[in-house]
């Protein structure tokens, strides 16, 4: 198990990733290096304002601890107490335009340590996208080329990781899915570790394909107040999930995270309303009936 190797994949991913995204948006990402008290740090690429993203951050970290955190061992409850380390590459982009998805990508490797005991790793990721107003070519796309991203790996493994997802990104609060899923995995140490840094890998370089695209296609689509008051609303949820279930952002606060890193994944507007539902029939209502519900797309 070589954690250098992993380290150097991880930095050079997020270099790779920024500089496909500034290419795209035409304005640069700020660089934002941090320390961490308790051990380790990490690196913030982030852009505001931009002028296609409104709002994007690709992060890196690599942290240390004497214990694992509450999230990390709600599910391997043996793990309590023993030392860790845990590194990774995230990211969240929030396109201005209402046509353009939000999407989010994370890789990430743990390994818990103790003394006189073999080390437990494992790694996780997925990549998932969040549309405002649907387009089924984009999610024939997306679902696409997640499912080419890992195709190498066992006939089974797609359809596994993407119902996964689908599990994943739900707001049980809301009965209602994120957005319309992706891939994602957790825990994957199954097959050896070679095998597994390869799927971590693929599904990192594999995201630029399966975002890039769809953005590319929407960008030029024109938008009034409708559509940004909708994207707005839609946002609502994603902040929901990402403060009251997800595990990332959980074991980032309760580890002492960097919480301008942690919280780098919440849009900058984002609005919320009593009991609102939309018109049926309209662009809006087809997001809930036809695009939110699981679905094989491919």
């Amino acid at each position: 198990m070589d954690t250098q190797a992993i380290k150097s994949y991880f930095t050079g991913l997020q270099a790779r990733i920024v500089s496909r995204l500034e290419t795209f948006d035409g304005d640069p990402f700020r660089t934002d290096a941090w320390q961490r008290p308790e051990g380790g740090g990490g690196v913030s690429r982030l852009i505001e304002e931009g002028r296609f993203f409104e709002r994007g951050g690709v992060n890196f970290s690599h942290v240390t601890g004497s214990a694992m955190p509450a999230s990390a061992t709600a599910h391997r409850p043996e793990l309590a107490g023993r030392r860790w380390e845990a590194m990774g590459v995230s990211l969240v982009l929030h396109p201005r335009n209402p046509w353009c998805p939000t999407s989010h990508m994370n890789v990430r490797f743990f390994v818990a340590e103790k003394d006189g005991a073999e080390p437990v790793w494992w790694f996780g990721g997925g990549m998932d996208l969040t549309p405002y107003y649907g387009f089924e070519e984009d999610a024939v796309h997306f679902h696409r080329t997640c499912r080419d991203t890992l195709a190498p790996f066992g006939a089974d493994v797609h359809a596994r990781y993407k119902k996964w997802c689908d599990d994943y990104f739900y707001l049980k609060h809301r009965k209602e899915a994120r957005g319309i899923g992706g891939v994602f995995f957790d825990d994957l140490n199954e097959g050896g570790f070679d095998r597994c840094f390869a799927l971590t890998q693929a599904v990192g370089d594999g995201f630029p394909d399966a975002y890039l695209p769809i953005l590319a296609r929407r960008r030029d689509l024109g938008y009034g107040d409708r559509e940004r008051d909708f994207q707005a609303y839609r946002r609502g949820r994603y902040v929901e999930f990402n403060l009251v279930w997800d595990r990332g952002t959980l074991f980032g606060l309760q580890s002492g995270g960097r919480t301008e890193s942690i919280l780098m994944s919440l849009p900058p507007v984002v609005k919320w309303r009593y009991d609102w539902r939309p018109e049926p029939g309209t662009p809006e209502a087809r997001l809930y009936d036809e695009f939110l519900p699981p679905r094989d797309w491919i």
